[in-house]
């Protein structure tokens, strides 16, 4: 327990127990209590909480469509972004205090801003994060527009010093990274994502955001597939719905066809 984190103090009606809120070691929100009889003991009441919560309220949707990018000059910065080939949303100037330029990564619902007036963030301090579903496919695009990106790897995105060069080798999904900076030191990391973690993505609902998300999500499907058919010993003529189901499991995070 952390005493330097302690809560309001708690009482119960009957002035037969005395506690307060205060973090354990792990950072939960426990309740500890002392009872008449002098001894501690602690109920973690954070996860029942949020429960009743959600039992009594509607939840509202919360989308985080836009995110702010602190720059040092808004004119390379917009040269840059266009450099990646994310698309130019908006330009838009009041006055001499204000300029905001917008830009939407390909496939992406979320958007960047930058510009004057926007942040008081310091150029350079931005860790954003990107998805894709091919990290070599990205790497080499990147390469080709002229954007000095690092070299594909694994291990930890965060930490130069444990990073591990090539793919993650069994390809694992969320194991296999590139990263890349904007002219003002803004850090992006681009994380390789092919099967979702359960409950990420709606299991009524199967989309892809681009064309180039749909092939690779088909060619890995196709050689899922012939491994399907090797184990079996046989043609599989209702490969169409295999593909859908394959594909629709992996994006879910469910279990696969076999």
């Amino acid at each position: 327990m952390n005493g330097d984190t302690a809560g309001p103090v708690v009482i119960a009606p009957d002035g037969s127990a005395i506690g307060f809120v205060a973090d354990d070691v792990d950072g939960k929100h426990m309740l500890w209590v002392q009872e008449k009889e002098n001894h501690m003991s602690q109920t973690a009441i954070s996860e029942i909480k949020q429960q009743k919560h959600d039992a009594g309220s509607a939840r509202v949707d919360m989308k985080l469509e836009v995110e702010l990018i602190p720059v040092s000059d808004v004119d390379r910065a917009k040269e840059f972004y266009t450099r990646l080939g994310w698309r130019l949303d908006d330009d838009v100037t009041m006055g001499n205090d204000f300029r905001v330029v917008q830009f939407t990564p390909t496939g992406s619902a979320c958007s960047i801003s930058f510009g004057k007036g926007v942040t008081s963030a310091a150029p350079g301090s931005l860790r954003g994060g990107l998805i894709v579903s091919d990290i070599e496919a990205a790497h080499k695009e990147l390469v080709a527009r002229g954007i000095n990106v690092s070299e594909v790897f694994h291990g930890s995105p965060f930490s130069p010093a444990r990073r591990i060069s090539g793919p993650d080798p069994e390809r694992q999904s969320y194991r296999s990274y590139v990263s890349f900076e904007d002219l003002d030191g803004n850090v992006w990391i681009v994380q390789e994502v092919t099967r979702r973690l359960p409950g990420r993505i709606d299991p009524a609902m199967t989309t892809f955001t681009s064309a180039n998300d749909l092939a690779s999500a088909m060619r890995r499907a196709a050689a899922a597939h012939g491994e399907h058919e090797k184990r079996n010993g046989r043609h599989d003529a209702n490969w169409p719905d295999w593909y859908a189901a394959y594909m629709a499991a992996e994006q879910v995070g469910t279990e696969l066809p076999m």
